[in-house]
């Protein structure tokens, strides 16, 4: 279905995120624009257990996400009865955590008489390109690499998506973390290994980049994980001193080339034109740069969003949000939460074909 964005330049939708460790919420005009986009992190909270706890993080949202809201329609200088509709996250995620935004979308929503839309996360993400990509319009592909999630996604259209490849095992962003822990660097991985890679030599180590023999896009990070391990092990058995930031180079330059060579074949084959990235993986400093090496050379139109959108945000909810609510659908009093939700799956949704 198309939608027409200058029809639309005055809706107004309230996105709230609340999947893991980020109690977010945002204020999102004309499907595009960022009137406001308040994000309070737990990460605090949790880098003292290296990794999050879900009950921490569900009392969490439940102290701040009144605050967060409040903040966020204060900051874009509107109301809740200016809404036209209340976005929410309901899956997939920490099944607490959800379900503190949805119980809270749900009951602002019914107090206000505002619609709420019920949003995928993973396809969140992917909207997120949308916002500093103002001319950007399906079809394009789309990889979504995160802590909990990496596919590969063709967006056919707004709110359709086709599912071209997926993690067989540990998602790329639960692999940063993992190792991270392993050589010290602590919690989160992802940004902590892309800073200690910056001062190591990314060839000095090789380790592996697995293909899966049923699906040649599909990704495979636990033998690499493991790899890391081993080679750990095998220093502090020899007593060799480890190169932390070597490590972090060549294992960060392992993930790198799994995920773009992947794509990469992958947009070639279905004669791909414009290809995009979102997920926390996404702020990755060598991920960004080889992407846009690699799509230059193929002649390929590279998009991403800005760090701050590529981490969970109630913007890219909002946006998400905004299609959501133009295609028809509608989320009832009884959305619940769905922690292993799949992309396209609108569980719970009513389509309004009157619209």
């Amino acid at each position: 279905m198309n939608i027409n964005l200058s029809e639309n330049k005055d809706l107004l939708v309230l996105g709230i995120e609340s999947s893991c460790d980020e109690t977010a919420a945002s204020v999102i005009k004309g499907c595009r624009e960022v009137l406001s986009n308040v994000i309070y992190s737990q990460i605090d909270l949790h880098t003292v257990y290296g990794g999050v706890v879900p009950e921490i993080a569900s009392r969490g949202h439940i102290e701040k996400i009144g605050t967060v809201v409040k903040q966020a329609l204060s900051e874009a200088g509107k109301s809740l009865e200016d809404m036209d509709a209340i976005a929410v996250t309901y899956g997939p995620g920490l099944v607490g955590a959800l379900l503190v935004g949805v119980a809270y979308a749900k009951a602002l929503g019914w107090a206000a008489g505002v619609p709420v839309v019920g949003v995928n996360h993973i396809e969140g993400h992917i909207c997120a390109n949308f916002i500093d990509n103002p001319l950007l319009e399906p079809p394009f592909m789309c990889l979504v690499a995160s802590g909990g999630h990496s596919h590969l996604v063709n967006v056919t259209g707004y709110g359709e998506y086709e599912i071209i490849a997926r993690t067989r095992d540990d998602a790329a962003g639960e692999a940063f973390d993992k190792v991270a822990r392993a050589i010290g660097l602590g919690y989160p991985g992802g940004p902590k290994i892309d800073r200690e890679a910056l001062k190591g030599d990314p060839d000095s180590i090789e380790f592996p980049r697995a293909k899966v023999r049923e699906n040649e896009y599909d990704f495979s990070f636990s033998g690499l994980k493991s790899a890391v391990l081993n080679y750990l092990n095998s220093c502090k058995m020899k007593g060799e001193e480890i190169n932390t930031a070597n490590v972090a180079a060549s294992f960060q330059k392992a993930v790198v080339d799994t995920l773009v060579g992947h794509s990469m074949q992958a947009a070639t084959d279905r004669g791909v034109t414009k290809f995009a990235i979102a997920g926390g993986v996404a702020s990755n400093s060598s991920l960004r740069k080889a992407f846009e090496e690699e799509c230059s050379k193929r002649g390929i139109e590279f998009m991403r969003p800005r760090p701050v959108y590529c981490t969970d945000n109630g913007a890219m909810i909002g946006v998400a949000g905004s299609y959501e609510y133009l295609l028809g659908y509608r989320s009832g009093l009884d959305l619940n939460a769905v922690p292993n939700l799949s992309i396209g799956d609108r569980k719970g949704a009513i389509k309004n074909v009157s619209l």
